[in-house]
């Protein structure tokens, strides 16, 4: 990363937002959907910097390589920028056109979860349960309906712009994600959505292959009882018990990051090497060092705390590849003296580092 990727919230005036809501100030949503969009608009030639205009952001920040995971953003950042890109991007229903480019793969470890779960109704409760993990802007529960199961779609009411656009592109890839599950000829019972019908609601029931009913009390869609009890193609105790615990590990702590937090941690990943200081993230940032003080104050950490956590998380994972030498993984870390890194190493975790490299 050439640029830090998360902007201090003072930066996001005028946004509509609840300011008052810390939920939507937090850098815990993986930006999967944004980096989607990127890639349409480069696929149409569409000029997309302007969409990350004051953010600190670029189209740069998405343009991932498979394997790669494009940063986290809070809730208010990533509406932003979808609300620019559906202003600009040419033609309707891109939610759908995003949705179907998606499958099982696409899902990463929550594919892989659910299909190794036992059968279809322990899939789709996982999938609900780890939806946090795949970037999902939507709050997802299931309940009960008379003929099977309802997964229910939960959108912040005061966002109504992009509310289509999220629940396009969330039933869009979910139906695919099923489809590779079940094959091809899965469709829900029904789909229900909360908002009126767009000019294109045709495209709805042509992909889901179901009714389509709009101007519904909530966002859901409802699964046939008969779908529940599939087996699972790649269902394994063993393997699923390993799977749900690398879910488990990369789903969102219960102390969230705020935007201001994020940013300086990505600056610092990005220099760790270099030991920056206070003032060059400040100054970086276009902020003085006592307003970047005050800010990370009032979000319940430090600079010094912030830059200890982040030293400490790369050493650990540097000392598991053998081929670097402990001096080395210092540098990395932005210590010039191995022995200076021995001592810091230890007040961090409690063991030296050669202590969690031979365990």
């Amino acid at each position: 990363m050439r640029h830090p990727d998360i902007v201090h919230v003072d930066a996001l005036d005028g946004d509509g937002f609840d300011r008052s809501d810390p939920r939507l100030s937090a850098a815990s949503i993986k930006s999967t959907i944004v980096a989607g969009l990127v890639a349409m608009a480069r696929e149409q030639g569409v000029p997309c910097e302007g969409w990350f205009a004051g953010l600190r952001l670029s189209p740069a920040h998405f343009a991932v390589e498979p394997g790669e995971s494009p940063p986290y953003l809070s809730y208010r950042q990533a509406s932003q920028i979808i609300r620019r890109a559906l202003r600009s991007l040419p033609g309707e229903g891109h939610g759908l056109a995003l949705g179907t480019r998606q499958d099982v793969g696409s899902f990463g470890l929550l594919g892989l979860a659910m299909l190794t779960a036992p059968d279809f109704a322990h899939a789709l409760r996982l999938g609900v349960h780890y939806a946090p993990i795949t970037g999902a802007m939507v709050a997802l529960a299931i309940e009960e309906d008379g003929e099977g199961l309802a997964v229910i779609a939960g959108t912040h009411e005061h966002d109504r712009e992009v509310e289509p656009f999220l629940c396009e592109e969330l039933f869009a890839s979910s139906l695919g994600l099923c489809r590779g599950l079940l094959g091809p000829r899965f469709a829900p019972r029904v789909v229900e959505l909360a908002y009126p019908a767009p000019r294109y609601a045709r495209a709805y029931r042509d992909l889901f292959g179901c009714e389509v009913r709009f101007d519904c009390a909530r966002h859901r869609v409802v699964i046939d009882r008969a779908w529940l009890s599939t087996p699972m193609p790649a269902h394994n105790t063993l393997s699923a018990q390993q799977v749900r615990a690398l879910c488990d590990a990369q789903m969102p702590s219960g102390e969230e990051r705020s935007e201001i937090v994020a940013v300086v941690e990505r600056v610092l990943r990005r220099d760790l090497s270099e030991n920056p200081r206070l003032v060059d993230i400040a100054a970086e940032l276009h902020l003085t060092e006592r307003t970047l003080r005050r800010q990370l104050q009032a979000a319940g950490t430090s600079f010094m705390a912030i830059h200890d956590r982040v030293r400490s998380e790369s050493a650990r994972r540097l000392l598991e590849d053998p081929r670097l030498s402990i001096a080395q993984v210092g540098a990395a870390v932005g210590f010039r003296d191995a022995r200076e890194f021995r001592r810091a190493f230890k007040r961090w975790t409690g063991v030296a580092p050669r202590a969690v490299r031979s365990g």
